[in-house]
């Protein structure tokens, strides 16, 4: 059994790691490629048709969902690399609608989407 001291030291260690974890966090989240692939693929038929039409509202709500999500640096690039990786294993992938993606659902990027683009930047 524990005596009172070990108890006292090991309550005083856990709240410093607590409190602290929450001014220094241990390490960046990124979000899953599975979820963002989920959040999006609404839009792949939208992003694979030769017709320009209205891009479908649960295309656009997962476009905002994401970028609202990717808040940190890790994120950004872990969405982008994930984002770049399965459009090149998309076929017939319609690059004028892609690039117009964000724009055309009211999200503001300061860069072109495109399977070229470079996530490290």
């Amino acid at each position: 059994m524990a005596t009172p001291l070990v108890l006292q030291v090991t309550c005083v260690v856990l709240v410093l790691i607590v409190g602290f974890g929450e001014i220094i966090p241990l390490a960046e989240a990124e979000i899953p490629c599975g979820s963002v692939q989920m959040t999006v693929a609404p839009c792949i038929a939208y992003l694979t048709g030769p017709a320009a039409g209205p891009v479908p509202a649960p295309c656009c709500n997962g476009v905002k969902r994401i970028n609202d999500q990717a808040k940190s640096t890790a994120d950004r690039r872990s969405v982008c690399t994930c984002l770049k990786n399965t459009a090149l294993r998309i076929p017939g992938l319609n690059l004028p609608h892609l690039s117009a993606l964000p724009t055309t659902c009211g999200v503001n990027l300061p860069y072109k989407i495109s399977p070229s683009i470079d996530c490290n930047t």
